[in-house]
Formats: C-alpha cells, sequence, structure tokens
C-alpha cells in the first residue's frame, strides 16, 4: 500500500473517531438540557398553581373576612331584636295587666251605676217637681243605656254623671217652662218657673192664679193674690224679659 493511502486511512480513522466521540459525549449534555427544561416546566406549572392557590386563599381570607363582618353584624343586629322583643313582651305584659284591671274596673263599676241610677230615681221622686217629665224619662233612658251592648262602659258612666250633673244644676237655675199641670183639682195648662230649690211656682196663662209647691205634703197650694205681681215677674225674668230684682216668693224647701 503506497504511503498516501496509508494516511487516507488514518485520517478516515481519526474523523471516524472523533465524530463517535463527539456523539457519546453530546449525548448526557442532551439528556440534561432536557431535564432542565422540563424541571423549568414543571416550576412554571407549580408557580402557576401556586399563583392560583394563592388567588384562592386571599380570596377566602376577604371571604371569611365579610363573614366575620357580617356575623359582628348580624349578632349586634339580633341583640337589638332581641331587646326590641323584651321590650314589646314587658309592654305586652303591662296592656294585658291593664286590660285585666280595666276588666276588675268594669265588675265594680257596673253595679255602682245601677246604684247611682236607683238613688237618682230615689231623688228625683223625692224633689220638688221640676221638669219631672224630662228627669223621669232621663232616669228610664239611663237604664236602657245599660243594657244596650253598642253603648261601652265608660259611655253609660259618663251618662250617668251628665244626669246627676243635670240634677245638680237645678238647685242654682232659674228657669221657666209651659206645661199642663192638676192644680186646684182640674187639668191647667199653665207657666211654670223654679228658684234653684228654692221654690218651685205655677201660674194661669190669664195671670189671675197661682200655686206653689209644697214638698212636705207633695202637692199644690194656691197663692194669695198678693203674690201674683210677684210670681209673674219671677217668670217674666226667668225667661230674660225682665232684669233680676227681688221678689217675695213663698218658700216650701225639700225636707
Amino acid at each position: 500500500m503506497s504511503k498516501m493511502k496509508l494516511n487516507l486511512v488514518a485520517t478516515a480513522l481519526v474523523g471516524a473517531v472523533t465524530f463517535a466521540g463527539s456523539a457519546v459525549a453530546a449525548d448526557p449534555l442532551e439528556k440534561i438540557h432536557a431535564a432542565e427544561r422540563t424541571i423549568h416546566k414543571a416550576a412554571a406549572k407549580s408557580q402557576t398553581k401556586i399563583n392560583a392557590i394563592q388567588e384562592q386563599t386571599t380570596e377566602l381570607m376577604f371571604e371569611y373576612r365579610d363573614v366575620v363582618a357580617e356575623t359582628e353584624i348580624n349578632k349586634v343586629y339580633n341583640d337589638h331584636v332581641a331587646k326590641l322583643v323584651a321590650a314589646q313582651n314587658d309592654e305586652i305584659k303591662s296592656l294585658e295587666d291593664q286590660i285585666a284591671e280595666i276588666e276588675n274596673t268594669k265588675r265594680n263599676v257596673v253595679p255602682l251605676m245601677y246604684r247611682m241610677i236607683d238613688m237618682l230615681e230615689k231623688f228625683v221622686n223625692a224633689d220638688m217637681p221640676i221638669k219631672l217629665d224630662r228627669r223621669v224619662a232621663r232616669v228610664e233612658k239611663l237604664r236602657a243605656t245599660m243594657i244596650d251592648p253598642n253603648v261601652s262602659t265608660s259611655e253609660k258612666y259618663r251618662q250617668v254623671l251628665e244626669a246627676y250633673q243635670i240634677e245638680k244644676d237645678y238647685g242654682t237655675a232659674v228657669e221657666a217652662w209651659e206645661a199642663t199641670e192638676n192644680l186646684g183639682g182640674q187639668e191647667i195648662t199653665a207657666d211654670f218657673v223654679h228658684v234653684g230649690r228654692i221654690a218651685l211656682i205655677a201660674q194661669s196663662k190669664d195671670l189671675k192664679s197661682a200655686w206653689v209647691w209644697d214638698n212636705s205634703v207633695r202637692g199644690w197650694t194656691k197663692l194669695g193674690d198678693e203674690y201674683l205681681k210677684d210670681v209673674t215677674l219671677t217668670i217674666r225674668m226667668a225667661r230674660k224679659q225682665a232684669p233680676y230684682e227681688l221678689i217675695k216668693l213663698p218658700i216650701f224647701a225639700a225636707e
């Protein structure tokens, strides 16, 4: 073999060995780079997961704070509601006690009103017959009102007191009215006048006769002519037809 051919073979062998060595050396390095890339990808994925977890954790923390704040608000509100309920229960209890007291008062007031009406009726019958028909009718109306379910107890009591006030006012009033009464044994239409409960007098329409009520005998007594002028004047004063002045009248006070 010539020298030139030997050199080419040697060169070829060296090149082959060099190539084989390069291939052997490059294979582990590539594995290292591939592993690094895999690690980087895994790290990136892990970081993404960490970021997502951190974001979720932050959201959960805010939600927790909101829940805690809402819980505090609800606690304060619940305490407020509990106090309102307690106050309402106290008010209900107070109202129930008042209602019970009212019912007890009604039980006591109703018999009292009946006694007051009985006393009023006895007084009217024993008193001078001043506007007697009206007063008797008032007592009868009170008795009818007492059994009327549409009238409240308070209204019934008010009417009883009003009747007593009217009776009281008769004692200070000077009033005149016209009526028909049995005077001197016959029915006569006359003018009547009362001066408080001091005197109750009747005078015929022709002004020629007058009578005074004598409560001790529960009847009318005829007056002498000397009283006619004063009786006429008294009637006129009661009707605001003359100014008040001194008059002379017989007195038969109720016993």
